[in-house]
């Protein structure tokens, strides 16, 4: 029987990653690299840094920028980012989130979220989601990102519970990885084809429900 619930969060309790593209396309455009939706695609469920890395590395200017001139490039980017979700209200959780959650409370099920996002907890509380969560991950305390399962093992010692009695929801392919190497029950939120090695794939929280879960 499950006994808990992790969650990402850009594309599964909020689609905030358009913001993260708005952001990182003006920052790459900034430093002459153009990027579009296919490849920010590659993007998702990494740290900021790593996804830094890889625009450089798609312009061909990966040894360009010093290691302090790195930095300030990754801090415009989060300014801009946290700029644009000033826009988020509790309109803008994805289908079936609040519903969920509140019926994961009301059966007293923790959740917990593991996003490689710094900025969590204020779009946890943006969205009017923050009580429903025993904690948040801090991705500034982990040695390694996804698809290693750092996260989401410390996000099950979160509710005093080990992996493989916590399922995880997850809609990128590193976030996928990172939870079946530690043994969680994964669901995949996407299209039929991604994803691959989701135990279940659900196109949103309105497909499944607290009792078909806690009964896995």
């Amino acid at each position: 029987m499950m006994k808990g619930l992790v969650f990402d969060l850009d594309g599964v309790l909020a689609d905030t990653a358009k913001y993260h593209y708005i952001a990182w396309k003006q920052l790459a455009m900034e430093i002459g690299i153009t990027i579009d939706e296919a490849f920010n695609e590659q993007l998702k469920g990494i740290s900021r840094q790593e996804s830094l890395a890889r625009i450089l590395a798609y312009g061909g200017k990966s040894r360009d920028f010093s290691e302090e001139e790195l930095t300030i490039l990754a801090e415009n980017k989060n300014r801009h980012y946290v700029e644009l979700l000033e826009q988020l209200t509790p309109a803008d959780a994805l289908p079936g989130v609040t519903r969920f959650l509140a019926e994961a409370r009301a059966q007293n099920i923790p959740c917990s979220v593991a996003s490689a996002s710094k900025n969590a907890p204020f779009i946890l509380n943006k969205l009017a989601l923050d009580d429903y969560f025993v904690g948040v991950v801090d991705p500034s305390a982990l040695n390694k990102g996804k698809p290693h399962p750092e996260i989401f093992v410390k996000a099950a010692a979160l509710m005093r519970l080990q992996p493989n009695e916590v399922i995880g929801f997850e809609d990128a392919q590193a976030g996928i990885d990172g939870i079946k190497a530690c043994g969680m029950y994964a669901v995949g939120i996407g299209e039929a084809g991604q994803l691959k090695g989701a135990d279940r794939l659900i196109s949103d929280l309105t497909e499944i429900s607290i009792e078909e879960l806690i009964s896995l």
